[in-house]
C-alpha cells in the first residue's frame, strides 16, 4: 500500500520544481509511473525477507503480524503498542517541528519556499502509508534488524542474545542512514543552496524521528513504530497548515 500510494503524487509537477537542467526529462506517462514502483518494491521485498529471517534471532518482533500469521489474537498484540505509538508520534512530530523552527534562520527564504512547495506535492495519504508502512519495513524491520544481528555476530563475546549497546547502535545508525537518504532529493531540488545548513537540517529532521521509531521497535514492536510514523506525519501536516512547519 505504501509503494502504490506513490501513484498519488503528481510527478509532472514534481519535475517542474527541479531547477533548469540540460538533461532531457521524459514525459510522465502512466507506464513510467508504474515502472517507478519496481525499485522500491524490490528493496521492500529484500527488507521483509531479512526481517523475517533475522528479527527472531535478536529478539525483535512484529507482534501483530506474527499473531496474524500464527492465528493468534491480533487486537491483543496491538493493544500494548497503541499508546506508546501515539506518544511516539506526537513526541517525534514535535521534535521535527522544533528542528525546523531552529533551522529557519539559517536557511534562505527561497530554500524554505521550495521545501514547502515540494511538501505540498506529496499527499498526506502517501506520507502516512509510505512513511508508516514502507519506510518502517525498510529502515527498522530490514536495516536496523540487520545491523543489530551483524554487529552481534561479529562482536559478541559469549553473549547468547544481543545486549543494549547493539540495539542503541542499530537505532542510531539506521536513523542516520534514514536522514542521509533524503540528501539526494534535497540536492536535486536545491542545488544552488545545498550547503551545510541545509544538509544538517535534512539529516537532523529526519534522524530525530528515526530514533523514536527505532526505540519503539526495540521495546514495543514494529507496529508501534508504524503507528508513531503515521501519526508523526499527521502532526506535521497540522503544523504545516498552521504555518509552524515547512
Amino acid at each position: 500500500m505504501g509503494i502504490v500510494s506513490f501513484l498519488l503524487i503528481d510527478l509532472s509537477a514534481l519535475v517542474a520544481l527541479i531547477p533548469d537542467t540540460t538533461r532531457t526529462v521524459p514525459t510522465i506517462t502512466p507506464a513510467l509511473k508504474l515502472l517507478s514502483l519496481v525499485q522500491p518494491t524490490l528493496l521492500l521485498t529484500v527488507a521483509v525477507v531479512v526481517g523475517i529471517a533475522l528479527a527472531p534471532r535478536v529478539g525483535l518482533s512484529a507482534p501483530a503480524a506474527e499473531a496474524l500469521a500464527g492465528g493468534g489474537d491480533v487486537l491483543r498484540s496491538l493493544r500494548s503498542q497503541i499508546v506508546p505509538g501515539v506518544a511516539g508520534g506526537i513526541v517525534g512530530g514535535l521534535c521535527v517541528i522544533l528542528i525546523s523552527v531552529l533551522s529557519r534562520p539559517f536557511l534562505l527564504p527561497a530554500t524554505i519556499e521550495r521545501i514547502s512547495s515540494f511538501s505540498g506535492l506529496v499527499p498526506l495519504p502517501t506520507r502516512i502509508l509510505y512513511g508508516g508502512l514502507t519506510e518502517e519495513l525498510l529502515l527498522r524491520w530490514g536495516f536496523m534488524t540487520l545491523i543489530v544481528w551483524a554487529a552481534w555476530r561479529v562482536l559478541r563475546k559469549g553473549e547468547n542474545v544481543p545486549t543494549k549497546p547493539y540495539f542503541v547502535g542499530g537505532i542510531l545508525l539506521s536513523s542516520l542512514v534514514f536522514g542521509a537518504g533524503h540528501l539526494p532529493v534535497g540536492y536535486m531540488l536545491l542545488p544552488d543552496s545545498f550547503g551545510l545548513a541545509l544538509v544538517l537540517f535534512i539529516i537532523l529532521a529526519n534522524s530525530a524521528f528515526g530514533i523514536v521509531a527505532g526505540y519503539l521497535y526495540w521495546k514495543r514492536g514494529l507496529e508501534s513504530a508504524m503507528i508513531a510514523h503515521m501519526l508523526c506525519h499527521v502532526v506535521l501536516a497540522l503544523a504545516s497548515s498552521a504555518g509552524a512547519y515547512f
